[in-house]
């Protein structure tokens, strides 16, 4: 016989969805009005670190335009063949500003070395005048990112595009001084180098943690073995097969597992103190348990039970 008990909350990890929202809207705003001054400041100095920090903002620009969509698709209920919803919404935006990012930071590498090869001529103390404006636009839009749900990947995707801007500046603002004591051009190939480097690292990992979302391994802080091993710890449970784990979107673990109990003991109240540890524990917000009687004196399956357990766990807010 199968039992559906269903406990529903808001799920949250501190921070709300319509906070979020507010920080990636404040973030949207301070960024899109620096990238114009940026754009028409690196064209007038002919500063290819310039240009490179904008062409990042631009994508910046997306990133935060391209999450809120994917927040709001997230935020749909499950509905007609989208039994999840649509929250991997957030895992495709992800992907997406992984890609950009590694296709921008190799365009940069190679505009690089052309300009490290034969140098332009640069304004140097124009260049590290904007680029310490630019420090402070994105250390307030940087902060207002800070303060979003980081656990989610969307969320952290669009954090790592403005991080890594703020490193942007930062070399630019040094190479843009550099240039104006030294007249040596090279350092704002040398900075755009460095930029594209930092933009190489974040798109990599942003494409390697969403892919194993969509590839549906275990969550990086989810061991399997710990997990079966904590399984079979509790009281009543002698084996667990089939133990499958895997996200359906940053913070949503789902797990589904065949849990084997001796013929006699109450399966039912196994059931629930195997999901009260999941909970407790690794925070699985969906699990599926299927538990199966086992008769002592042939080890084999007498009788099974199916119950399916769905959690929405709510966090409060400090």
């Amino acid at each position: 016989m199968g039992h559906d008990h269903g406990h529903h909350h808001d799920h949250s990890h501190g921070v709300s969805a319509n906070a979020d929202r507010r920080y990636l809207y404040t973030a949207l705003g301070l960024l899109t009005a620096f990238m114009i001054v940026e754009v028409i400041v690196g064209i007038v100095a002919q500063s290819l670190a310039l240009i490179t920090d904008a062409g990042h903002m631009l994508t910046d620009v997306g990133a935060i335009g391209l999450s809120l969509i994917a927040m709001r698709l997230a935020a749909k209920p499950p509905e007609g063949r989208f039994t999840f919803g649509l929250k991997r919404a957030e895992i495709l935006s992800a992907q997406a500003n992984g890609l950009v990012l590694l296709l921008l930071s190799i365009w940069f590498l190679v505009e690089g070395v052309v300009r490290l090869i034969e140098p332009p001529r640069v304004d140097g103390l124009f260049v590290g005048i904007v680029a310490l404006v630019g420090i402070v636009i994105n250390l307030a839009a940087t902060w207002a990112m800070s303060r979003a749900n980081r656990e989610s990947l969307n969320v952290e995707g669009s954090y790592q595009h403005i991080l890594t801007d703020l490193y942007a500046f930062i070399a630019t603002a040094i190479a843009g001084f550099l240039i104006w004591f030294t007249g040596w051009y090279r350092l704002d190939a040398i900075a755009a180098l460095t930029v594209a480097a930092l933009m190489l690292k974040s798109g990599y990992g942003l494409v390697r943690e969403s892919g194993r979302v969509f590839l549906e391994a275990a969550p990086a802080d989810l061991d399997p073995d710990t997990l079966q091993q904590a399984m079979v710890d509790v009281d009543g449970v002698r084996a667990v097969q089939d133990l499958h784990v895997w996200e359906v979107t940053s913070g949503m673990p789902c797990l589904s597992a065949e849990i084997h109990v001796d013929a006699g003991l109450d399966c039912h109240e196994i059931r629930r103190s195997v999901d009260a540890m999941l909970h407790d524990r690794f925070e699985i917000v969906h699990s599926t348990l299927q538990t199966e009687h086992i008769d002592q004196a042939s080890g084999r399956v007498a009788h099974h039970h199916q119950d399916r357990v769905v959690c929405v766990f709510e966090q409060t807010t400090s």
